[in-house]
């Protein structure tokens, strides 16, 4: 059975009509199949799509990312990659079934793949813990990663998650870390990464994996910091208000894409990528593609330095710092405050020398 959401009454009325139509056997006994009107009707119903799905407010895009039948991360690396080898743990503590992870092929190029998986079904969402990572998941893909960059092989993620797990033993065993960390281990890799943001791209649960090289987003994805129901609480004290809320943050991938926040579009079948997962599936791939042929002649160290100023860009030519000489500016004073930071630290460590020998002496002074 197939699950509408509540703006698409006009469209599950018109696929329960075509069904029918499309059965021989009805109510009344058996009957012919009108061609024609089949013909007639799916028309209509592809004008119905196209006209609802082309003028998608972000709170309707955000339930179009949250559909349950929409393709997950397993789907993406079961038909994209082959030679698949799952790897398991984090070496501390222990696996986090929320991600899955391993080294791969895609096409005749040796990567590593991570996907954020949501499950698609009641059993399995339980068992991945919807998609929300905890910290021993980062801490997995972390020392994937790394691994990754020690034999120079890129690293491809798919981002769906409505956010990190905030359960109170992820928080004792340091999640907040574990996304720092996250952050910092992507940041410093020279390899190519790639993510792909294909459903849900929620808070530092997201950021963490996607502060990649290159971010592709599926069209009616979200990236967000927080949840529209989150932001409408806060702001509104109005969990209701969450057309204001997603509006206003500017969370749908046309949004992000103008802001430079994501680097590429990735367009879907029209109703979403839950009525058309192959048409999908090749546009992602072309995607991937594309994306990882704009690295294979730069250095690792290149890599690294577009990936620095990809990220120390975000912002500023939206009225922060839209010049090269206010960027310039902008450094000079970072390395002005950091050099300042080494003398004091440097004084710092004189005194305490200067404290000790002090108190060394007035003690020796004093027993004498």
């Amino acid at each position: 059975m197939k699950n509408y959401l509540n703006f698409e009454t006009d469209i599950k009325q018109l696929e329960a009509e075509l069904e029918n139509l499309k059965d021989p056997y009805n109510k009344e006994g058996l009957s012919e199949v009108d061609t024609d009107k089949i013909t007639q009707l799916q028309i209509e119903l592809d004008d119905k799509l196209r006209d609802i799905y082309s003028n998608l407010n972000p709170w309707q895009k955000t339930q179009v990312a949250r559909h349950e039948e929409r393709p997950k991360s397993k789907f993406f690396i079961d038909n994209l990659f082959t030679d698949f080898i799952p790897l398991h743990g984090d070496r501390f503590y222990g696996e986090d079934r929320s991600v899955i992870s391993g080294f791969a092929k895609f096409n005749t190029t040796s990567v590593l793949v991570i996907g954020q998986e949501k499950g698609d079904s009641l059993e399995t969402r339980i068992d991945r813990n919807f998609g929300m990572m905890k910290p021993e998941g980062y801490r997995k893909t972390n020392r994937l990663m790394r691994l990754a960059d020690k034999f120079n092989l890129p690293i491809i993620i798919f981002v769906d998650t409505p956010g990190a797990y905030p359960g109170v033993g992820a928080e004792e065993r340091g999640q907040a870390e574990a996304i720092a960390k996250s952050i910092e281990c992507s940041m410093n890799l020279r390899v190519p990464t790639i993510s792909v943001i294909i459903g849900e791209g929620g808070s530092g649960g997201a950021i963490a994996l996607a502060s990649s090289s290159k971010v592709l987003m599926l069209e009616n994805a979200i990236y967000s910091v927080i949840s529209p129901e989150g932001c409408a609480s806060i702001l509104w004290r109005d969990p209701k208000k969450t057309l204001e809320a997603a509006t206003a943050m500017k969370l749908s991938s046309e949004d992000l894409f103008n802001l430079r926040i994501i680097d590429e579009i990735i367009k879907e079948p029209i109703g979403g990528a839950h009525r058309g997962s192959e048409t999908v599936l090749k546009n992602v791939r072309h995607s991937i593609e594309k994306s990882l042929n704009d690295f294979s002649s730069l250095s690792r160290e290149d890599i690294f330095e577009e990936r620095k100023k990809k990220f120390l860009s975000i912002g500023r030519s939206k009225g922060f710092y839209s010049s090269s000489r206010n960027k310039d500016k902008l450094i000079s004073s970072a390395n002005f405050f950091e050099s300042m930071l080494m003398k004091i630290n440097k004084i710092n460590r004189y005194i305490i020398f200067i404290t000790v020998a002090i108190l060394l002496f007035a003690t020796w002074f004093y027993f004498k």
